[in-house]
């Protein structure tokens, strides 16, 4: 059972669910707007008017409001921050087909694709080309992340010889790519 102050019209009599259409007719209009104004959207402020009066109409049969104006007002107030957080939890910025048309596609095409894989033929080719050690040291450095100072401790050689390697192995494998790019 709802505890609620009387419900009292103009006139100063109880109402009851029975008033609720007279108080649609009276106040319907005037929660409408305010709620458009609250809301900036015309179709949902008639919905929550609405939603305002089927609320009333759910009230306990026992349950009386003192000032039926302020409580409509309350319930149409509540419902329109209800449905601005609902809003807010939903929001999702959908585009236009015509502005996702327009985004650029990271995906390489067909020919870019074939480019990319023919030179990484050629430099596989050129890696397999170096002599061992500095093939080592290319794939130590460049392939699985070693420093410099950690290739030298585990070849023991000096972190001169790894950067010397490396140069070698980086010059000759630019160079094939070169000769690829010079050759199509």
């Amino acid at each position: 059972m709802n505890i609620m102050r009387p419900f009292k019209t103009n006139c100063g009599a109880m109402a009851t669910k029975a008033d609720t259409r007279l108080l649609f007719h009276r106040y319907g209009e005037e929660i409408r707007r305010f709620l458009t104004r609250k809301l900036s959207c015309a179709a949902t402020a008639e919905d929550l008017t609405q939603e305002t009066f089927a609320r009333l109409l759910r009230i306990d049969a026992d349950a009386v409001i003192e000032d039926g104006r302020a409580f409509i007002y309350k319930t149409a107030n509540n419902l329109a921050i209800d449905h601005i957080r609902a809003q807010r939890r939903q929001r999702t910025d959908t585009t236009d087909h015509h502005t996702m048309a327009m985004i650029a596609d990271q995906t390489p095409d067909a020919e870019t694709r074939l480019s990319d894989k023919r030179r990484l033929e050629i430099l596989q080719q050129a890696i397999a080309e170096l002599p061992p050690r500095t093939r080592q040291i290319f794939v130590l450095a460049r392939i699985e992340g070693h420093s410099y100072g950690n290739i030298a401790q585990i070849l023991s050689v000096s972190e001169s010889t790894v950067q010397k390697h490396l140069a070698q192995a980086l010059a000759h494998a630019v160079a094939r790519l070169k000769k690829h790019s010079d050759g199509e």
